[in-house]
């Protein structure tokens, strides 16, 4: 959890780490969601940000979450992560994640409605552990289909198969 009083702190990184990189950008929204650091960002050249197929996006959060945790949380003296303000971050950029997050339940539960139907197993494309997190947990309550991921990064693909 992040001390209220970091909330600031980290817009001002977030805000100098885009600076020094030229990449114009707004903040549209910076929120804690218990563990969860959640930023929004803006930006008017957000393809090369965000990259292909999201990698970019990704590699920055995680350059975003040690720049961030090594200057709000800190070390102790022993050199370890201090304790309490352990958190994550999830950044966003022109909502690229929520749009491919709706692409990706709407292809589950599209796929998903054919395999119930015709009672035949299909394999959906390769993707990232963080793209078929979300088709498993959007499946996971259907009485009717089943997941699983076959294969090995990066050409990991989840089946959906009918429930015996």
């Amino acid at each position: 959890m992040i001390m209220q009083n970091n909330l600031q702190k980290i817009r001002e990184i977030i805000e100098e780490f885009f600076v020094k990189t030229t990449f114009e950008v707004e903040i549209e929204s910076l929120s804690q969601n218990e563990s969860t650091l959640s930023v929004s960002l803006k930006t008017l050249e957000p393809q090369i940000l965000i990259g292909e197929g999201g990698q970019t996006l990704f590699e920055i959060q995680h350059i975003l979450r040690i720049i961030l945790r090594r200057k709000i949380i800190g070390k102790d003296d022993f050199g370890l992560e201090k304790k309490g303000e352990s958190f994550y971050l999830d950044l966003d950029i022109n909502n690229y994640k929520k749009k491919k997050a709706e692409y990706l339940r709407e292809l589950a539960r599209s796929v998903a409605d054919d395999v119930s139907l015709t009672k035949k197993e299909r394999i959906l494309s390769s993707m990232s552990a963080y793209e078929r997190r979300i088709v498993h947990m959007d499946l996971a309550g259907r009485s009717d289909v089943i997941t699983e991921s076959l294969g090995e990064e990066p050409e990991r693909k989840i089946i959906v198969k009918p429930r015996p």
